[in-house]
């Protein structure tokens, strides 16, 4: 009698019937109830928390004229996200209480004054309150926390937004007012380096000062040394040139007395020659006589009147001599009374002379100081509008489009940029893997509610033990595929989930089907009644240890070799990697654990029915019957 024989008996025994027929069809049924309705109820649940009801508390009372409760309000109540409902906040706390709102979110008082605090120097921390209740819903806060955090993220992000663009106005701010000192200390320079020129020809000029103030002050040394005795000596000029003025008009009197006998003698002589003509012609001389006498008396006359013009003019001479005497006698008098003046004058000048080359000297000294302080200045000027112009380009000056995209770097430096290997794409698909192998696991459970696990006949005609093991097992491994096709049209169909590889994802799950059926099949073979209640503590085990949620390194270190060697959790992997991505070497390991466990599942049944031949007490009448 070979296994497919027995599998075939099997089978025609347990569709003989309308009941069992719909017995059997419940069986392959059971995992489709199980993972595809749960599946559907948890497709996209993060889709739907539009409909979960949140309220949210605006008691900002604004400040430095904005309302950022009111726009952080406004903002999430536009998102749709959630159900939310404004209400005031004893409303939200009654709300949460009595289950009317998932969780609440208060705007306090002083929000929008400690968001702008930091303007000030005064910095505070905005604070939102978060109202949540764990017996409404245990995620609800978890949910809520995400939203409360996204919020702070975002509130966070703009005012630090707001906050680097004003730091980067400042920033503009600064080199407007650098390229101003910037400018200035240019025309600094250029002003430091005409006052330096000025300096230096202002320098040259307090030498030639200083040298020629010398010059003048030992000229005026000598002059004043030399005119010393000048008052003295106008004195006696002035004495002797009135002598000599004297002296002089009595000369001048005495010539006048002169000229004037000697114009009178020539006046007697113009008598003497009319008288004489007169005589003549009474003589009876004739004209012609009287003429040649009048010639030689001409002749004898011409020395008299020579004589008389040289006296006229000598006497005349002299007069003017006088005179000229006579003022230079008043100019010198006038020299005397002057000169001690003149000589003080001069001694002052002197002094003066003196003080001025000393100040001269000192200015030269100053200019010379001064000339070095310019050099100084000027050279210090250049250094400072080289370092303006330096530091002006160091001083960031963004213009409107890059200070906003640097704010917003500023505010929220990093991006996270999500490359997914492979991606699940809703809640649901992610946990499929999961219960897609559960669903498994319990459908091969439930099949030998109605399976046999070995046939008595068989065993008791003296069948091989490995036939009798396979005949017993291929009824569940049929049932078990069939689950498994259902379950996977239904997933795939109904539900919507988005297979990558469904040909080998599914091959793989009928794999897994055999494999848990071969397990459940064992336990019962060898273990009877005890193997079912051995087939729910491995589905409690693998439950844990799977790592279906959560991965499988957040278990507890007592949990982690339960991972290792019980099977679903390959069963797991296997499907995560065809279902999202594809085969991988990691899948030859997940099909490699689940071939040895259904090798050594039949090998455990074979096991059984050979042990089944011998029959017992306890066999014929056992303790426990399930």
């Amino acid at each position: 009698m070979t296994g497919l024989r027995l599998a075939a008996g099997e089978l025609r025994r347990l569709t003989s019937g309308k009941l069992p027929k719909l017995a059997v069809a419940a069986l392959v049924l059971v995992p489709l109830l199980y993972a595809s309705f749960y599946l559907y109820a948890n497709f996209d649940p993060y889709g739907r928390l539009g409909k979960l009801p949140a309220a949210i508390v605006n008691e900002d009372a604004g400040a430095a004229g904005r309302d950022i409760g009111a726009e952080v309000t406004s903002s999430v109540v536009g998102s749709g996200t959630f159900g939310w409902h404004e209400v005031t906040a004893a409303e939200a706390d009654s709300g949460v209480r009595d289950d009317r709102y998932s969780f609440a979110i208060t705007i306090p008082r002083d929000f929008s004054a400690a968001l702008t605090s930091s303007g000030d120097f005064t910095p505070q921390r905005a604070t939102i309150q978060l109202t949540t209740n764990d017996a409404n819903n245990y995620l609800s806060h978890t949910i809520a926390n995400q939203v409360a955090e996204q919020i702070r993220s975002t509130i966070a992000e703009k005012v630090g937004s707001e906050a680097a663009n004003r730091f980067l106005m400042g920033f503009s701010t600064i080199y407007g007012k650098t390229q101003e000192a910037a400018d200035g200390a240019t025309q600094l320079a250029d002003g430091a380096n005409r006052l330096l020129s000025g300096q230096q020809q202002l320098a040259d000029g307090a030498q030639q000062l200083a040298a020629g103030s010398a010059q003048l002050s030992s000229g005026l040394g000598t002059l004043k040394s030399s005119t010393a005795t000048l008052p003295q000596s106008t004195r006696q000029l002035a004495d002797g040139a009135q002598q000599v003025a004297d002296g002089n008009s009595q000369v001048a009197a005495a010539g006048a007395a002169v000229a004037s006998g000697s114009a009178q003698l020539v006046s007697n002589l113009d008598d003497v020659h009319n008288q004489l003509t007169d005589r003549l012609r009474a003589a009876g001389l004739s004209e012609t006589d009287i003429q040649r006498v009048q010639g030689v008396l001409g002749d004898l006359r011409a020395p008299v009147d020579q004589a008389n013009a040289r006296v006229q003019q000598t006497s005349a001479q002299l007069n003017q001599l006088a005179d000229g005497a006579r003022r230079v006698a008043a100019g010198a008098n006038t020299l005397a009374n002057s000169a001690p003046a003149l000589s003080g004058g001069i001694a002052q000048a002197a002094d003066g002379a003196s003080t001025l080359s000393t100040g001269a000297a000192r200015l030269d000294d100053g200019e010379k100081t001064a000339l070095s302080g310019t050099q100084q200045l000027a050279t210090g000027a250049g250094q400072l509008r080289d370092g303006l112009v330096a530091g002006l380009q160091q001083i960031p000056n963004p213009d409107d489009p890059a200070r906003t995209a640097t704010a917003d770097t500023i505010a929220d430096p990093v991006t996270v940029n999500s490359v997914g290997v492979a991606s699940a794409g809703t809640y649901g698909a992610g946990l499929a893997p999961f219960f897609l192998a559960l669903a498994t696991w319990i459908g091969a459970f439930v099949l030998f509610l109605l399976v046999r696990p070995l046939s008595s006949r068989a065993i008791a005609a003296g069948t091989a033990p490995l036939r009798v093991a396979l005949g017993g097992w291929l009824p569940s491994a049929l049932l078990g595929i069939a689950q498994v096709v259902v379950l996977f049209a239904a997933v795939t169909w109904f539900v919507g989930i988005h297979i990558a590889h469904p040909v080998g994802a599914l091959a793989f799950a009928i794999l897994a089907s055999l494999t848990f059926t071969a397990i459940v099949h064992a336990l019962n073979a060898f273990f009877g009644a005890v193997g079912k209640f051995l087939g729910l503590v491995l589905l409690v085990l693998q439950l844990v240890s799977a790592g279906g949620t959560f991965p499988w390194q957040t278990l507890p270190d007592a949990l982690y070799p339960l991972h290792v060697v019980l099977p679903m959790g390959y069963v797991v992997d296997g499907l995560r990697h065809l279902m999202y991505t594809g085969a991988s070497l990691q899948n030859l390991l997940d099909i490699g654990v689940l071939v040895a466990y259904l090798a050594g599942a039949l090998a455990v049944s074979a096991l059984a029915a050979r042990k089944q031949r011998v029959w017992t007490v306890s066999k014929l009448q056992p303790e426990l019957a399930l």
